[in-house]
């Protein structure tokens, strides 16, 4: 069940999801971007010139790019899901199974962003650097940060229109 902002509507959920939308893309950039690199880094490789630090870069780069598509696969109901067990649920069913889901979405990306957080200042404190490029290693939480604020909005979001839908209303 997709739970993406309807088309035309108007509102924050309407914002959200254009914007969340546009994050996933960067995001997907980001990827081609790493991509891109560690090819540009073989090839280089194999006339003597490889890419330096191209596995920090990767490390980096993967992770801000696999927490950027969070919030978009939360909004639009594309997470895994296991519908083996849901297949012979009735719809009130269905509607609280979703309805819990968001809230663990939702309780757990808050959970996360405030940790990461924690981590984004003892990355800063101690001033961690990768080892080659000497890139602060607090610069990847920025995005992820970011990532995880938009998914706690994409849980918030799942949340009041499973509610909705629970209670028989349209969000």
């Amino acid at each position: 069940m997709a739970h993406a902002a309807p088309p035309g509507r108007g509102g924050i959920a309407a914002l959200a999801f254009r914007i969340i939308t546009g994050w996933a893309i960067l995001g997907g950039i980001v990827l081609l971007v790493v991509a891109l690199m560690n090819v540009a880094s073989v090839i280089g490789g194999i006339f003597g010139q490889p890419f330096p630090g191209d596995f920090e870069i990767t490390e980096m780069g993967v992770a801000i790019a696999a927490f950027s598509f969070l919030p978009y696969c939360q909004l639009t109901g594309a997470n895994v899901t296991a519908d083996i067990f849901t297949a012979r649920a009735s719809a009130r069913a269905i509607a609280l199974f979703a309805l819990l889901a968001s809230l663990v979405a939702f309780l757990f990306s808050a959970l996360l962003l405030w940790r990461m957080y924690a981590g984004l200042l003892n990355q800063q404190e101690y001033n961690y650097t990768t080892t080659i490029l000497q890139i602060p290693i607090w610069w990847a939480f920025v995005p992820v940060l970011i990532s995880l604020a938009l998914l706690v909005v994409a849980s918030a979001i799942t949340l009041r229109q499973a509610g909705a839908e629970l209670a028989g209303r349209q969000p």
